[in-house]
């Protein structure tokens, strides 16, 4: 940590790159030049990653708030093959209802020349064209918007504050009866229900497919009775009541299929941060980014994407627990309490197995009444594809959805590839069923047909489910980002968090930071792995080992610097990097990771 460094170091911000254009400008494109005179936030993000999607939400207020000093400018930088593609690009930003310009930057140019090294990260630049801050992770707009109130007076003093209209164009609105649906559920009625996620409502739709019934839900971002926030996941508990995962609303929510009345069940509507409650009345307990539901032994399970765990919500006692995983981000099985999972999204109840569709690992993974996690496909954050065969080896990317099919297999909404696929626990086999889809997010499944909700046309699409599978060449990716070079043997860790002015970390419980380290392999770490308070940690890597990635996970806790205030506001800023090193000669022998602040 390197709490004493200058809070306004002053580096030239580099200029604004990508191959992929600018969108939400009417086509213009810009420097850094033509927004010399306002505040430039700098977020780098890519839309596969949950964390970002909490960023876009934390920043809307600030947005709204500063429109005529601060520019946001969203700078994609694809971790997944698909995110590369300019028009999934221009999709997530419709679909995630972005409302500042995005340059799109497929070969990560922008993402280099800042030294980047993490999904999300945040970086500010003064009205003369200097960076003045960065921020990795979740929990930093109050920081930022201080700040931001600092920079509007020094430059309103200086001369140098240029206030105005930004550069955001809004797109032209497009007519479809579903915009970017996420999930499907057969009613009793033989009717579909489907949550209608970037309109913030949920459609039901005939027997057909297509001729829409009704609407619930007002249409527009909310918590109150009659609405939602790019809600998704859809469950039936019992046949005049269906949960919703109502996801940026971080709740539960329950819908009378009679009436269309919505009430909530889980959740204040408050994302959960660290150090709160993790069971309790459902209530009273805060939830982060619920992305699916599913009954499943008495209870509904919660595919908690925000924090890489499954949670339960019992009906009966009107409580919520964590189920299952730790927080931290990867793929590890075992016993519940000892899994890792990473932002799951789909899931689908059997008589004995729970499968999910863990995105952020490519992976499908299955809870047993035990409350055990396995992995049937599937090797970990930075690696995926399309590949059939034997799941030992087989390849997903970034899947969404899964459905058990009547003879004990289970499909996979396989997202980012845009196919259908089928995983055979008899035989270990995995198959390609359908392709030219348009990432799928779910299936249900109706005779002998499954009908699959295409999220990015904007429909639900009839399959005949096919007897043969349809042959695809194979393709595997890893992650593509640079290797950093470090030297072999001792490494210094420095994770450099500067607390927001007005502000000191919080100590009054103990200590306000957490730091853990691991890697892959695992070997890679002869000493330094493991958990500790302390935001500075020395490494030691296995000359054995010429390379591999460092995952590192930060925490700390900040308070409102004021003796007078009993209970003074407090923010937790958080984030995990996962860092490909390469040991080669000359390399650094230093490795600094900033949370918030600046490496000086």
């Amino acid at each position: 940590m390197n709490d004493s460094a200058p809070r306004r170091a002053r580096v030239r911000a580099p200029e604004l790159v990508g191959k992929g254009g600018w969108l939400n400008t009417g086509g213009k494109e810009y420097t850094l030049a033509d927004l010399r005179g306002r505040i430039v936030i700098l977020d780098f993000w890519t839309f596969c990653c949950i964390n970002c999607l909490h960023v876009l939400d934390e920043l809307r207020e600030l947005e709204e708030r500063h429109r005529d000093t601060v520019v946001i400018i969203g700078v994609h930088s694809p971790k997944f093959v698909h995110e590369a593609e300019h028009a999934a690009v221009v999709d997530a930003v419709e679909r995630y209802g972005v409302e500042h310009p995005v340059l799109d930057d497929p070969e990560l140019a922008t993402w280099k020349q800042y030294a980047v090294r993490a999904w999300p990260t945040l970086v500010v630049i003064d009205p003369e064209g200097y960076v003045v801050a960065q921020h990795a992770g979740e929990g930093h707009a109050h920081a930022i918007a201080k700040l931001v109130e600092e920079l509007e007076a020094e430059h309103e003093a200086k001369g140098t504050l240029r206030r105005g209209d930004g550069p955001y164009v809004a797109p032209e609105p497009v007519a479809t009866d579903l915009r970017f649906p996420g999930k499907a559920l057969l009613l009793p009625s033989g009717n579909f229900l489907v949550s209608d996620t970037t309109r913030h409502q949920l459609v039901e739709l005939a027997a057909d497919g297509e001729s829409v019934v009704r609407r619930i839900g007002s249409g527009e971002r909310g918590f109150g009775p009659d609405s939602f926030n790019e809600p998704q996941g859809l469950a039936l508990l019992d046949e005049h009541t269906v949960v919703v995962a109502d996801t940026v609303n971080h709740a539960l929510r329950a819908v009378d299929l009679a009436s269309g009345a919505v009430r909530t069940l889980a959740g204040t509507g408050k994302q959960w941060w660290q150090g709160s409650p993790t069971s309790g009345p459902a209530l009273d307990v805060d939830l982060s980014s619920p992305w699916d539901v599913a009954v499943f032994d008495g209870k509904v399970w919660i595919a908690m994407a925000g924090v890489h765990q499954l949670w339960t919500y019992d009906p009966a006692a009107g409580t919520v627990a964590v189920a299952a995983g730790t927080t931290n981000e990867g793929l590890v099985d075992g016993p519940g309490a000892e899994a890792w999972f990473a932002q799951p999204s789909g899931l689908a109840a059997t008589e004995d197995r729970l499968w999910l569709a863990d995105s952020e690992t490519s992976a499908l993974r299955w809870v047993d009444r035990d409350g055990s996690v396995h992995t049937a496909v599937g090797t970990g954050l930075f690696d995926f594809g399309h590949r059939d065969g034997d799941a030992g080896q087989a390849l997903f990317q970034h899947p969404l959805g899964v459905t058990a099919l009547p003879d004990g297999s289970v499909a996979v909404a396989d997202t980012y590839n845009h196919a259908l696929r089928r995983f055979d626990p008899a035989t270990g086999q995995v198959t390609t069923l359908a392709t030219d889809l348009r990432e799928p997010s779910d299936a249900v499944v109706i005779g002998d047909d499954i009908v699959v909700v295409e999220s990015a046309r904007h429909r639900l699409t009839r399959l005949r489910l096919p007897e043969d599978a349809v042959r695809v060449e194979s393709v595997a990716h890893r992650t593509q980002r640079s290797a950093t070079d470090v030297a072999g043997g001792k490494l210094r860790l420095d994770v450099i968090f500067q607390a927001p002015a007005g502000q000191k970390l919080d100590t009054r419980y103990g200590p306000s930071t957490r730091l853990l380290v691991s890697a892959t392999p695992p070997e890679l770490l002869a000493a330094g792995d493991g958990a500790g308070t302390e935001l500075a940690r020395e490494l030691v890597l296995n000359p054995a080992v010429p390379e591999g990635v460092l995952h590192v996970s930060a925490m700390a806790a900040s308070c409102d610097d004021d003796p007078a205030n009993e209970y003074p506001a407090c923010h937790v800023h958080q984030q995990d990097w996962g860092v490909p090193v390469r040991v080669a000669e000359g390399g650094a022998d230093r490795l600094p990771l900033v949370l918030a602040g600046m490496d000086s």
